[in-house]
Formats: structure tokens, C-alpha cells, sequence
């Protein structure tokens, strides 16, 4: 006897849909406004964001796209635990450098643990665990996880926020050379995954940051919404994040005059200076006081600049750096306001630190400067470095400003907003040696492997794909994002519109959403355009009296009058035509 199988329909209905339209007045990123109304996602807290179903569908989406990729280039899925032993993060020298992004806890064992914010420590662990022999490698791991980080000014809904998930890969290379060849196929698939997404990105030099390393690039979506700035040259095409940028800016030449004190009163800050002493911020310096591991860094720039700590942790050989808070220095007797290079006090420090003096290259170049001489309402003027002070590095560590020029074509250089959507990072051997990842190759002897990482948020990818793709109805998915293909909705309330879109909605599959909302239909259409759905089709009594359907296409606005017999033959060959 035959056993009758329950027939399940995954068909979606509008009625059945969980959705929201309302929207924070605070919001000011339009395509965060379009997820918020669209019923995307829905704050729950500052910086943390849950995705309702038509979210999901995106995100299931953009997973797959990514997904396709990485298979591609031979990468195989594993997922590791949010939750890290915190002695993993110790080895690697990560848990000091990314303190204040850290949530520790302990277990119930008591155990120190922590939520890992990134995974290079857990994936290192994993593949010392699992790859035993040089034959293994190259070895491609990636995964789709959260990761959450203590982010103290979360921001822009989705670009910025305290959980995330991320598309992180991991290569794991035999040699240096290994990973420099196989670095650019992921460079290419990372493009062809924005291309796909609609979102025009520029990539840039970026700085390393606490994922340490020997290189990283970016890939950034220009947007006045962005929380990063870029560097570029319209002249050679140069452009790199504005903490590791280069440029040359104008120095004024003439000859070294004599030392002289000047009183300054109570005036501290760049402006207050300009204005008292009428000279130009060129001829000005400030001194910032930064903390290493071991060492106070006294950071001297013009009055035009600002200190890169990407830059002038680089020049320490310092994995990164903090500004000393002011009570601090307060507290070692040393005048915040007065800071200088000159016949500064090293012998107030009682803490175990070394002081380092880095001067920017460009003070080093510019004569007669006035500079802060750590005594108070007092600067000296025509400083001339090398005849009255020296340092102990003399190298770029100021961020590229405005007047500064390429160092590559001359031509003058411009910043502009952007949102970071991707990196990828040549890690070296650093993660292998502080984990004690070695393999012994053919020959016998013990290697470490070199290590590439490579990394997509997809919530922020999200919201860049609804930024870039909307118009003033709202968003304009690409077809291959949408939460469904086709939106399916009826004029009338006829019983034989209603048979006809049960039909056709019964034929076409799970890739349809059904309006069988009782609402007008100025409200539907409305809704068919704020959601973003790539072709609408829509039944009436009028059109099945000619035998026919009307299907609207969302970006170009083309209604296409097809015949009701092949309806569903003909939407199928648009939305798999369509990019």
C-alpha cells in the first residue's frame, strides 16, 4: 500500500511575511533608512542589529555569491567558535594590542576566555591541529561567523556595529613566494563579488592594524556616509587609507636665524598660536606624547599635519601605539601644553619607559620653526633641527593633509569618504611562529608557513549594496541579491484573479512573494518598490480579459504584456536572463 506524502509548500505570502516599516529619525545613511523601512533589519541595541526574514534572504544571498568564489579558488567551509581561549590571544600578542575591542570572561571551569573579534588565532590553532605534512598546502579555509568587538562609537546602522558577521578565508602557503601568487586570484574573485553586488569600490594601501602583518589592501565603497577617508591621485591613479598615505608637502626655504623666546600667554592650541604670533601653521610644531610597550613617544609634526599612529607606530617597530592620556602626563610632572623635543625632562620618568623622539620628515626640512620648549606661555622661535635639537627617528609619520602632493607624478593630492567593505592582508609567518605552527618540508628541515587572510562583512555589504542601489521609490536589488525574484500582486478582487494568481503562484516557486494583502493598491505598489523586488507581476481582471499579465520591471520601469498561457515560462527567462 502507497504512502501519501504531505505535500509542503515554502511559497511566501505577504500576510505571512514578519516584517516592520518604521524607521529611527536619527538614521542618515538613505540606504540604512530603505533596510530599516523595508523590514530588512531592526535595531536592538546601539550597535547591534537583528535581521528579519527578508534580511535573511539577502544575507543567505550575498553568502552564497561569496561562497561560489572561495570554492572557486579550491577554498574549503569549516566554522570555528565565537568563544576563544584568551590563551590563544596571549601567544600571539593580540590580547594587549586589542584590549579595549576584547570581552573577557570566564567559563565556568575558570577559565579566561574571550569573544573573539577576529579568528587568525582560532584558524591557526585548527590548522597546526589537523595539517600534519608540507603535502597538505597550500591549504584555503574559510568560513561565514560573528564576531563581535567592543566598539566604543558604533555608527552608519550596518557599516558600524559592535556584532557582525564576517566572510573570513585563510591561506596557508609553503613559502612567501606561494602566497604573493595566489594573493592576487583573491584579489580578482573580492572584485568580481562587488561587481556582482553593483557597489563601485576603489581599492587602496591600507594600514595593517592590529591584525599585524606585512601588507594589507582595501577595497571602499566612495560615500559621504563612510567612516574611513582615502588618499587619492587623479594624476597617476595612487591611492591609499589616509593612515598610511604618502605626500610631499611645500616646504618655504630660508636661511637659519638666531633663537629667539617668545611669550605666548595662555594661548595652546594651533589657532590660538596662528593668530597671536601671525604666522602660517607651516611654521608651527606640536608635540603629541604616545605610549608603546616599553617607551613614551614624543611625535613632532608641523602645525599643518596630524600624526598618524598607524605611520608612527611603524617607525617605532611598535605593533601599535595610544595617545597618554593628559592626566598622566600630569601625574610625571610633564605640561601637556608645553610639550616639546627640546630639553624635554627624561629624568621626571619613574616608570620604567624609554623615550623615543620621532620628528616628522618635513619638520626635519623646514627652517625657523617655532616649537614648544616644555616651558609654559613660552615658545621658541627659528628652530632649525640639527643645529637645536635632534631625534631619534626622523621619518614620515604625519597624515597626508590638504596642499600635500603625490610623491609618484607630482600632481596634487585629494581625500574622499568612503565605507571599507573588504581587506586582504599578507600576514607572513607572524601568526605561524607566535602559535608555533611549523611543518617539516621534503628536505627534512622545520618551515613556517606563510599566511594570508582575507575578509568581508557581509551586514556592511549589505547595507553598501541598499546605499548604491536605490532610487526614490526605494531599494533596486540586483537579481541575484533580492530577497525573492518576483513580486506577485492582483488589481481587483474578482474570484478569478485570485485563482489566477494562486495559480501562477503555485507554478513559479519559492522565489515569489504573494501580496494577498487586503490594502489598496497605491500601498502595494508602494511596497513593491520600497523592498526592492527585481520584477513585479501584476493580474488583473482587465488584462486576463485580453488573456495577458503585465510584468513591471523595478530598475528600468519596462512593462512587458505577456500572454497568461506562457506567463510562467517567460518571467523564468527574464529573471534568469537578468544580472
Amino acid at each position: 500500500m502507497a504512502v501519501a506524502k504531505a505535500v509542503v509548500r515554502c511559497h511566501m505570502r505577504y500576510t505571512q511575511l514578519i516584517t516592520s516599516k518604521s524607521c529611527p529619525r536619527s538614521v542618515r545613511s538613505r540606504g540604512h533608512e530603505l533596510l530599516q523601512r523595508g523590514g530588512f533589519v531592526r535595531q536592538l541595541s546601539q550597535g547591534l542589529f537583528s535581521f528579519l526574514p527578508l534580511g535573511t534572504r539577502v544575507v543567505a544571498r550575498i553568502t552564497k555569491l561569496i561562497r561560489d568564489e572561495l570554492e572557486g579558488l579550491g577554498g574549503q567551509e569549516v566554522l570555528l567558535p565565537l568563544v576563544n581561549p584568551a590563551s590563544i590571544w596571549k601567544k600571539s600578542g593580540r590580547e594587549i594590542l586589542m584590549r579595549q575591542e576584547l570581552v573577557r570572561f570566564s567559563d565556568a571551569s575558570g577559565h579566561e576566555m574571550v569573544l573573539a573579534p577576529t579568528h587568525e588565532e582560532a584558524m591557526v590553532e585548527l590548522v597546526r591541529s589537523v595539517v600534519t605534512s608540507y603535502r597538505q598546502l597550500p591549504a584555503f579555509l574559510f568560513q561565514f561567523q560573528t564576531k563581535y568587538r567592543n566598539e566604543g562609537r558604533p555608527k552608519g546602522g550596518l557599516l558600524r556595529t559592535r556584532e557582525f558577521v564576517m566572510s573570513d578565508a585563510y591561506s596557508f602557503h609553503r613559502s612567501a613566494s606561494e602566497l604573493n601568487n595566489f594573493f592576487p586570484r583573491v584579489f580578482a574573485a573580492y572584485e568580481r563579488v562587488f561587481a556582482a553586488c553593483n557597489v563601485p569600490v576603489l581599492t587602496a594601501d591600507a594600514s595593517v592594524g592590529s591584525m599585524l602583518g606585512d601588507r594589507s589592501l582595501e577595497f571602499l565603497m566612495p560615500t559621504d556616509i563612510g567612516d574611513a577617508r582615502i588618499v587619492t591621485c587623479q594624476g597617476c591613479g595612487y591611492a591609499a587609507n589616509e593612515e598610511v598615505a604618502v605626500g610631499s608637502l611645500p616646504v618655504a626655504q630660508s636661511q637659519p636665524r638666531s633663537l629667539e623666546h617668545v611669550e605666548t600667554g595662555d594661548a595652546a592650541t594651533i589657532p590660538e598660536l596662528e593668530a597671536m604670533l601671525h604666522c602660517g601653521r607651516d611654521r608651527l610644531t606640536k608635540t603629541m606624547a604616545f605610549l608603546g610597550s616599553e617607551s613614551l613617544v614624543l611625535a613632532v609634526v608641523r602645525g599643518d599635519q596630524e600624526v598618524s599612529q598607524e605611520k608612527l607606530a611603524t617607525a617605532v617597530h611598535e605593533s601599535a601605539v595610544r595617545l597618554a592620556s593628559r592626566d598622566w602626563l600630569v601625574q610625571l610632572g610633564i605640561d601637556p601644553v608645553s610639550i616639546g623635543p627640546i630639553d624635554f625632562p627624561r629624568d621626571l620618568l619613574e616608570m620604567d619607559l624609554s623615550v623615543q623622539i620621532v620628528v616628522d620628515s618635513s619638520v626635519a626640512e623646514t627652517p625657523n620653526l617655532i616649537v614648544a620648549c616644555n616651558e609654559p606661555h613660552t615658545r621658541l622661535a627659528n628652530v632649525n633641527f640639527g643645529r637645536d635639537f635632534d631625534a631619534d627617528i626622523v621619518e614620515d609619520i604625519a597624515r597626508v593633509g590638504a596642499g600635500s602632493r603625490c610623491r609618484v607624478c607630482g600632481a596634487e593630492l585629494s581625500s574622499r569618504s568612503v565605507v571599507e567593505l573588504g581587506n586582504i592582508f599578507k600576514l607572513g609567518t607572524y601568526y605561524s611562529h607566535k602559535l608555533k605552527l611549523s611543518i617539516v618540508d621534503s628536505g627534512g628541515r622545520r618551515f613556517y608557513p606563510s599566511i594570508g587572510a582575507y575578509g568581508i562583512g557581509i551586514g556592511r555589504l549589505m547595507a553598501a549594496i541598499a546605499e548604491a542601489n536605490h532610487d526614490k521609490r526605494g531599494i533596486a536589488w540586483p537579481r541575484a541579491l533580492a530577497p525573492f525574484s518576483l513580486f506577485l500582486m492582483g488589481i481587483g478582487r474578482s474570484t478569478r484573479v485570485t485563482r489566477v494568481l494562486e495559480d501562477l503562484h503555485d507554478q513559479l516557486g519559492s522565489d515569489v512573494l504573494l501580496d494577498d494583502r487586503s490594502e489598496s493598491i497605491s500601498t502595494k505598489i508602494k511596497d513593491a518598490d520600497l523592498i526592492g523586488i527585481p520584477y513585479r507581476m501584476i493580474v488583473s481582471a482587465r488584462t486576463l480579459e485580453r488573456g495577458k499579465v503585465e510584468i513591471l520591471e523595478r530598475r528600468s520601469r519596462a512593462i512587458h504584456s505577456i500572454d497568461l498561457q506562457n506567463a510562467v515560462d517567460s518571467v523564468k527567462g527574464m529573471v534568469e536572463d537578468t544580472p
